[in-house]
């Protein structure tokens, strides 16, 4: 990455930012996130179907406006907003808006329909939802030092680590308030007030309508104590190294991020809220209707997948409603 030497320190949020996002970061690679991780939106068309539904009831609750919003943030390739598109009846889809927000170029094969920005479109009438989009804002790392006191991780590019100056300001009062930490040696946290921030002005550009992040998380009273920062490259786990070559992640203290009027349920809770269940369907299916069956039986195992307890279905909604009522109520 130009302009980072192999020997320089960094924190974690400026290397992030760079071995991400910079000239040559892993997301402006050609393959997208897509190529390296398996998302809801990747696992099963049923979750983007799911999404059109909450659109509907966005949409109803609206009072079928003449214009209709649906912002995907952190597109990746813009799949989400494609398919969600494509789910939506007639009517409904005569009067939407699809826009992919996202920092790498527009590919080109996008449905002409989807409109491609750097930022979420202000005065949004409908339903903005960012899909595992918060755990890639990049943060700062703390790790507790030998005499007890949180300090700031500093990383090479190669991912070795020191510690750095005490965390002090807002990071400190942030991790007061949502992770404090033990004074044992070693304890880590990630600071979430970069999130934070850029939620409140992904969900601010909503007029009317609904706010949802769905992503790995946490909330206070279940921090994981060494933090969670991690990498993943062509499917695999991996060190977090800040050179560009693989993604840097954290899971989402999404109860930080929580505005007024907000509340969080798991994946598993929303999903079957809007009717993506994994239930077997009937035997007898398979002798009257063989093909409807095994159609049947491979959407039950991707409804299973997207709401597994110890997997997907464990991920952190947060929805946030602009005035109307909840959707998913």
């Amino acid at each position: 990455m130009a302009g980072w030497t192999a020997g320089e320190w960094r924190g974690w949020r400026a290397a992030t930012q760079e071995a991400l996002y910079g000239e040559h970061g892993f997301y402006r690679r050609p393959e997208g996130p897509g190529g390296h991780f398996r998302t809801s939106v990747h696992a099963s068309p049923l979750f983007a179907g799911a999404v059109a539904r909450l659109l509907c009831r966005v949409d109803e609750a609206l009072g079928r406006p003449a214009s209709l919003g649906f912002v995907d943030m952190g597109a990746g390739r813009g799949e989400l907003v494609t398919r969600v598109l494509a789910a939506l009846p007639p009517e409904v889809a005569a009067r939407a808006r699809g826009y992919a927000v996202e920092l790498a170029d527009r590919p080109a094969d996008l449905d002409h329909r989807v409109e491609w920005l750097t930022e979420p479109p202000g005065g949004l009438t409908g339903l903005l939802f960012a899909n595992e989009w918060l755990d890639n804002v990049p943060v700062e790392v703390a790790q507790v030092g030998p005499e007890g006191v949180p300090r700031l991780v500093l990383v090479r590019r190669d991912g070795t680590e020191r510690l750095g100056e005490p965390v002090a300001g807002a990071e400190a009062r942030w991790l007061a308030r949502w992770w404090p930490l033990p004074p044992e040696p070693g304890a880590r946290a990630e600071i979430g007030l970069p999130r934070d921030t850029a939620w409140a002005a992904a969900a601010a550009t909503v007029d009317r309508g609904l706010a949802v992040a769905v992503d790995y998380a946490h909330t206070a009273g279940a921090r994981p104590p060494f933090g969670t920062l991690t990498g993943f490259r062509h499917g695999r786990e991996t060190a977090p190294v800040p050179d560009g070559s693989c993604d840097v992640t954290a899971h989402v203290a999404l109860d930080a991020c929580a505005g007024p009027g907000s509340r969080l349920l798991t994946q598993r809770e929303a999903l079957h809220a809007l009717g993506v269940a994994g239930g077997r369907p009937p035997l007898s299916l398979a002798s009257t209707d063989p093909a409807a069956y095994v159609r049947a039986l491979s959407g039950a195992g991707e409804a299973a997948e997207l709401t597994a307890t110890g997997g997907l279905g464990d991920f952190g909604w947060l929805v946030e409603p602009v005035g109307l009522p909840d959707p998913l109520l």
